[in-house]
């Protein structure tokens, strides 16, 4: 399956779930439940996600490319392969360095 919604008991290549667009970023949805969601999200080189927070911790996973994500304005390279914790209610931001891709992981709390 290269693109689109993802199914249950279906195998995914986490790279081709979502695909690059010129100036802009395209995400997906993987799974929602009450607990949390998981989501795939392709950014285009300069693109980024202005300081906003989140009232649960989220783990972020670098599929593809390089970014820089701010938490509480320290500021985190990342590079494929690396993950990072956003913690719940601390200011974040990110920008793509390069086209990049991320699978964002939101846990809710009790």
């Amino acid at each position: 399956m290269k693109q689109g919604k993802s199914k249950v008991g279906v195998v995914v290549c986490l790279e081709e779930a979502v695909s690059y667009q010129e100036n802009a970023i395209v995400s997906q949805e993987i799974i929602r439940k009450s607990t949390g969601t998981a989501t795939i999200f392709a950014f285009d080189r300069d693109q980024g996600l202005s300081e906003h927070t989140a009232p649960f911790d989220a783990l972020v996973y670098i599929v593809d490319g390089k970014a820089e994500i701010f938490i509480a304005g320290v500021r985190h390279a990342v590079t494929k392969g690396d993950y990072i914790i956003l913690p719940a209610n601390k200011p974040h931001a990110l920008q793509a360095i390069e086209k990049f891709k991320m699978m964002l992981i939101m846990i809710k709390s009790d």
